[in-house]
C-alpha cells in the first residue's frame, strides 16, 4: 500500500466504521430504554403497520368490553329491583291468603288491607324510581316497544352482529301495579281477597318471566365479555411480538456494539500514526 500523508485512507475507513458502530449502538440504547424494537417506520415498516393495526383493534375491543360491563351493570340494577318487587308481591299474596280466610273479622281484615296498600305503593315507587346513569329502567325504557332502544356496541365494527339490543332481549314493560293488573285489588272483603290470591299469582309469574329474560341476557353479556377479553389479549400478544424488543437479544447486541465502538476508536488512533512511517524513508 502506498504511503500518503495528505489522505490517510486507513483512518477514513476506521472513522466510517466508528460512525456506523456508533449509530447501531445508539439504536440498541433506544430499544433497551424504550422496550420497543421499532423506533421509526424505517426500522421495519411492514411490522410497524401490522402492529399498530393490531394494537388499535385490541383497544377497540377493550372499549367494547367496557360497554358490555356497563350493560351488565344496568341489568344487575334492574334484576335487584325486580327481586325486591317479587318479594313484595309474595308478601301481598300472603296477606291476601290471610284476608281470604273466614276466621278473622272485619277489623283485622282492614288492618291487613292497610299493609297491602302500603307495600303496593312501594312496588310502584320502585318501578318509577329505579334508574341507571339517569335512565329509568323499569318504567318501560327496556320494553321492545320503546321508542329509543338501548344497544350495546362491541366488536371491531358497527355491523349488526356486533350489537346487542337490550330492549329486544329483555323486553321489560313498566313494572307497576297497573301493568301487573293488581292495582285495583283490595283485601277489605273476603271475596275480593280470594280473587286477589289468583291475580297475585299471575303477577308473580310475570315477574318470574322478566327475571328469566334478564338472567339469560346477563349470561349472554358475560360470555361476550369473556370472548372479547380473549380476543383483545391475543391481539395484544400478536402486536407485542412484532413491535416489542427482545431484551435478551438487545443486551447481547449492546455488548457487541460497545466492543466494536471501542475497537474502532482504538484503530483510528493507530491509523493516525500510520503516515509517520514516511519518516523512516528519510536517509
Amino acid at each position: 500500500m502506498a504511503l500518503r500523508i495528505f489522505n490517510n485512507l486507513i483512518s477514513y475507513t476506521a472513522q466510517r466504521y466508528l460512525g456506523e458502530n456508533n449509530n447501531r449502538l445508539s439504536q440498541v440504547f433506544a430499544r433497551i430504554a424504550s422496550g420497543v424494537r421499532i423506533q421509526k417506520s424505517s426500522d421495519d415498516s411492514a411490522s410497524l403497520h401490522a402492529s399498530e393495526a393490531l394494537n388499535t383493534d385490541a383497544r377497540t375491543l377493550r372499549q367494547g368490553i367496557r360497554n358490555l360491563n356497563d350493560g351488565l351493570s344496568m341489568l344487575n340494577v334492574a334484576d335487584g329491583a325486580i327481586s325486591e318487587q317479587t318479594s313484595i308481591i309474595g308478601r301481598m299474596r300472603e296477606l291476601a291468603m290471610q284476608s281470604a280466610t273466614g276466621t278473622i273479622g272485619t277489623t283485622e281484615r282492614k288492618s291487613v288491607d292497610l299493609e297491602f296498600r302500603a307495600i303496593k305503593n312501594e312496588l310502584d315507587r320502585i318501578a318509577k324510581t329505579t334508574e341507571f346513569n339517569g335512565l329509568k329502567i323499569l318504567d318501560g325504557a327496556l320494553s321492545s316497544n320503546a321508542s329509543d332502544h338501548i344497544i350495546l356496541q362491541l366488536g371491531l365494527n358497527s355491523e349488526q352482529v356486533n350489537q346487542i339490543n337490550l330492549n329486544r332481549d329483555t323486553n321489560i314493560n313498566s313494572v307497576t301495579a297497573a301493568n301487573l293488573d293488581i292495582n285495583i285489588l283490595s283485601l277489605a272483603e273476603k271475596n275480593s281477597a280470594s280473587k286477589a290470591v289468583t291475580k297475585l299469582k299471575d303477577a308473580l309469574q310475570k315477574l318470574s318471566g322478566i327475571r328469566a329474560r334478564l338472567g339469560a341476557t346477563q349470561n349472554r353479556l358475560t360470555r361476550s365479555i369473556n370472548t372479547q377479553l380473549s380476543a383483545a389479549q391475543n391481539l395484544t400478544a400478536a402486536g407485542a411480538t412484532m413491535k416489542d424488543a427482545d431484551m435478551a437479544s438487545e443486551f447481547a447486541h449492546l455488548t457487541k456494539e460497545s466492543i466494536l465502538v471501542q475497537s474502532s476508536s482504538a484503530m483510528i488512533g493507530q491509523a493516525n500514526l500510520f503516515p509517520q512511517g514516511v519518516i523512516q524513508l528519510l536517509p
